[in-house]
């Protein structure tokens, strides 16, 4: 079997079906059949079957439900309109003024819902409608709510995080952990951004009332509830109190006690964030099934086997790879959501990146960090199509909006490869490996 021939013709294969309009899912499925069908001399019967159960059947999946589960709570809860007004006076004293409510907010709910498309989404509801209102400058609103929801993926607990965990076999726990200091990094960078771009446009920017500080500490006090969750779910797992899954549920319940206490809690607000949970799982969970029938395919095939050997015997180094493989997820990032991008490279990338000496657990913060690039990259970023669909706006004129905050997420990359530490750091430091 000329392994290139085969890679080629798999590779035309599933972007075919992609552009038939096939479901990711089902798409990956059926090319691992291919593989299987036509490379290999595996049945394929019991093959489609192990691949389905191993695919579907981890432990550390469970908590995947819960988190979506969690973030649909939330979303329909008006806990972001007290985190708005909380934020607010305290937020209004920098340069860029309110407009780094979107940055910190988004931050903050990145803590407790673990997906990008939420964040933005819950964020948006009501930070956009205020900020527009009072005048800022529209590129500057929804870009940077555009970039700054993207910290979803980043800040732990998160969805990609944890489908990364299962398929490349890394602990979700030290995923988390890995996350926190490249999250609160780039946070501050795209605050630094937003006050660099709020000078350049300072003449644009309403003039906010400043409040009396002992004023603004006290409006601060409807940004707890959030705290307490974010307490309740990354503390029981840094704690050790609490695996991801057992600190999933705490934030389910945490999320439904704050709705109760809100007076929000009702059946419709329970079977709808229910249904929302449902319908995202079972749309991740279809993405992993074909997923796993692919790597399993890949495996039989031997393709990532040998590009592992290619890379070391060439002499590929690292930084080469990481280039290399950049410039593919940006690619990627024009045309697959996230969780879709992870799932496809996974099986065939991750045996060439262990093979020249790199860190599974730094490629996860660093593969978050692409998949967070792909969110706000034109035509099929999610970030955008939310933004879209809260503010009518054209869907590249949003891209445009957010062009630097794409400049401050590849500066991150950057960053990253420069200084590994910055996501190995604090595992090493509460694990002790």
């Amino acid at each position: 079997m000329n392994l290139l021939e085969a890679s080629l013709v798999l590779i035309l294969a599933l972007f075919a079906l992609l552009g038939l309009g096939v479901y990711v899912g089902l798409a990956l499925l059926l090319v691992g059949l291919l593989a299987l069908a036509l490379y290999t001399t595996a049945p394929l019967g019991p093959n489609l079957a192990t691949a389905l159960w191993t695919a579907t059947s981890g432990w550390s999946l469970a908590a995947l439900p819960l988190f979506v589960w969690l973030g649909e709570v939330l979303y329909r809860s008006r806990l972001a309109q007290g985190l708005f007004q909380g934020l607010a006076p305290l937020l209004s004293r920098l340069p860029g003024g309110l407009l780094h409510v979107n940055v910190v907010a988004s931050a903050l709910f990145a803590a407790v819902i673990g997906s990008s498309a939420a964040t933005t989404a819950t964020v948006g509801r009501f930070t956009l409608p205020e900020l527009l209102r009072r005048g800022y400058p529209k590129a500057l609103a929804l870009g940077s709510l555009a970039g700054a929801g993207t910290l979803g993926f980043l800040i732990p607990p998160s969805i990609v995080m944890i489908v990364y965990g299962v398929m490349a076999e890394v602990s979700v726990a030290r995923l988390f952990m890995a996350g926190v200091v490249p999250g609160v990094v780039l946070t501050l960078l795209f605050m630094l951004l937003l006050a660099f771009l709020a000078f350049l446009r300072r003449d644009e920017l309403p003039k906010e009332a400043v409040k009396p500080l002992g004023e603004a500490l006290r409006d601060f006090l409807g940004v707890l509830p959030v705290f307490l969750l974010i307490l309740l779910v990354l503390g029981s797992i840094y704690l050790g109190v609490a695996t991801p899954t057992e600190a999933a549920a705490i934030g389910v319940a945490g999320a439904f006690l704050l709705a109760a206490l809100n007076r929000e809690l009702s059946p419709t607000l329970f079977w709808e964030s229910l249904l929302g949970a449902v319908r995202t799982t079972s749309m991740i969970g279809l993405i992993l099934a074909g997923a796993g029938v692919l790597t399993l395919a890949m495996g039989f095939t031997g393709i990532p086997r040998a590009l592992a050997t290619w890379a070391v015997e060439a002499g590929i180094s690292p930084l080469a790879l990481i280039f290399l493989l950049s410039l593919v997820y940006i690619v990627l990032g024009c045309f697959l959501d996230g969780i879709s991008i992870v799932v496809l490279t996974i099986s065939v990338i991750l045996p060439v990146v262990k093979a020249i000496g790199v860190d599974p657990l730094w490629f996860g913060v660093y593969l978050v960090l692409m998949v967070e690039l792909a969110q706000i990259t034109p035509p099929v970023g999610f970030n955008l199509f939310v933004l879209q669909s809260l503010t009518g706006e054209e869907l590249f004129q949003i891209a445009r909006y957010a062009l630097p905050f794409m400049g401050v997420l590849l500066l991150m990359v950057a960053l990253l490869v420069a200084f590994p530490g910055l996501a190995t750091w604090l595992p090493r430091t509460m694990t002790g490996g």
